[in-house]
């Protein structure tokens, strides 16, 4: 059996582009390295922006996040 390799990024979805930018301003003055991609067509059809970070930096995001600002899901890219 093929072990399918782990996601080398994962991506937060947001609800909105106010929160993506209030993300992007805790994760720079943590200096955890993430990057504005704009969402992958394949997770949706909408206009947006994302926050893509290091699968490996995953709960390190969310434990800077939580209980600031709001996303909607995290998923493997």
């Amino acid at each position: 059996m093929m072990r399918v390799p782990d996601p080398q990024y994962v991506v937060f979805l947001f609800p909105s582009v106010s929160h993506v930018l209030k993300a992007e301003k805790i994760l720079k003055d943590r200096k955890i390295d993430h990057k504005l991609i704009p969402v992958p067509r394949h997770i949706s059809s909408d206009c947006g922006v994302c926050v893509r970070v290091d699968a490996d930096q995953k709960e390190r995001v969310v434990g800077a996040l939580q209980g600031t600002t709001d996303w909607e899901s995290i998923l493997p890219l």
